[in-house]
C-alpha cells in the first residue's frame, strides 16, 4: 500500500472516521433518566451509522493506496466506500430527528418530551457529514486532491555507491537537465567550460529519474501499447519520470501507476 498516494481529502476521511468511532461510545441522547445508552446498545444503529461509516472510510483509504483498482461485484472499493459513507450520513440525519425511536424498548423511563439528541448523535452527525462530503468532493476539488504527504524523492545514480546530496531530480533543485562532460552528473559547469545547447532527449544510458509537471492535462497510456489511457496527469502535481523510450517518457503517478507519456513538450522539470 502506497501511503504517499493519500490526498488531503483522504486525511479528512480518516479524521472523520476517528471522530465517528469516539462518538459511538458517547450518550446517544440526553434526558432525565439514568442508564442512558450509547450506540453500542442498539445493534441496528451502530452497524448502519457508525460501523458503516467507518467501514466506508477504510475502503476509500485502502482503495487510494492500492497500485491498481480492485473491484467487488463490479464496483471499485472506493465507490463502495463512498456509498457506505453517504448511507451513514443519511442514517445519522434521520436518527437525530427522532433520537428516541431506536431505544423505545431499552429506555421507556423517559418521556418523549424529555429526550434530546445526545453528544454521541451530534458528533456522529458531524462526522458522517464530513466523511460523506470529503468522499464525494475529493475527486472534484483541487485542494483536496493535493498529496497528504510529500512526494518521495527519486534515487539519483551515484558513482561507486556514493550517497545523493540533493542533486538532480529533486523538485526545487537548481541543476540543469543533464551533466556536463568531465564533472559529476547534475553539477554546475566550471568557468571556462563550454556549455552545449539543451538537448531534446538524453541517450538512454545517461537517463536518470526526475520529477516533472505538465502544463495542461495529458493522458498516460499503458506500457503494453494500448490506446486506452490509465490515468490523466494534471497540472500542479509532480510526477516521476522513471525511464525514457525514444521521445516518450515512462511516468509514475502518486499512487504508483506507471504508464507512457507520449507528449512531453513543455513539461517543467523539478
Amino acid at each position: 500500500m502506497n501511503i504517499r498516494s493519500l490526498t488531503r481529502g483522504d486525511g479528512v476521511v480518516i479524521g472523520a472516521a476517528v471522530l465517528l468511532f469516539i462518538a459511538s461510545f458517547l450518550d446517544s441522547f440526553s434526558g432525565n433518566g439514568s442508564g442512558i445508552p450509547n450506540a453500542w446498545d442498539n445493534l441496528g444503529l451502530v452497524m448502519s451509522m457508525y460501523v458503516g461509516g467507518i467501514a466506508g472510510a477504510a475502503l476509500i483509504v485502502v482503495a487510494r493506496g492500492l497500485p491498481q483498482p480492485r473491484k467487488v461485484i463490479g464496483l471499485e472499493l472506493g465507490q463502495i466506500g463512498v456509498v457506505l459513507a453517504v448511507f451513514s450520513a443519511w442514517t445519522a440525519f434521520w436518527t437525530i430527528i427522532d433520537p428516541l425511536g431506536p431505544f423505545d424498548d431499552l429506555y421507556q423511563g423517559l418521556g418523549a418530551s424529555d429526550v434530546n439528541a445526545g453528544t454521541g448523535l451530534v458528533l456522529g452527525l458531524i462526522a458522517t457529514l464530513a466523511l460523506a462530503g470529503a468522499a464525494i468532493a475529493t475527486p472534484l476539488v483541487p485542494a483536496l486532491k493535493a498529496p497528504l504527504a510529500g512526494a518521495p524523492q527519486p534515487p539519483a545514480p551515484q558513482p561507486y555507491g556514493g550517497q545523493p546530496q540533493g542533486g538532480y531530480g529533486y523538485p526545487g533543485a537548481q541543476q540543469p537537465f543533464g551533466g556536463q562532460p568531465g564533472q559529476p552528473f547534475g553539477g554546475q559547469p566550471q568557468p571556462g567550460q563550454p556549455q552545449p545547447a539543451a538537448q531534446a532527449a538524453q541517450p538512454a544510458g545517461d537517463f536518470s529519474p526526475f520529477w516533472f509537471a505538465v502544463p495542461v492535462p495529458r493522458p498516460l497510456y499503458p506500457e503494453d501499447g494500448s490506446s486506452t489511457p490509465i490515468a490523466e496527469l494534471a497540472p500542479g502535481t509532480w510526477y516521476l519520470a522513471v525511464e525514457q523510450r525514444g521521445q516518450n517518457l515512462i511516468a509514475q503517478t502518486q499512487d504508483g501507476r506507471r504508464g507512457v507519456l507520449q507528449d512531453s513538450s513543455g513539461i517543467q522539470r523539478g
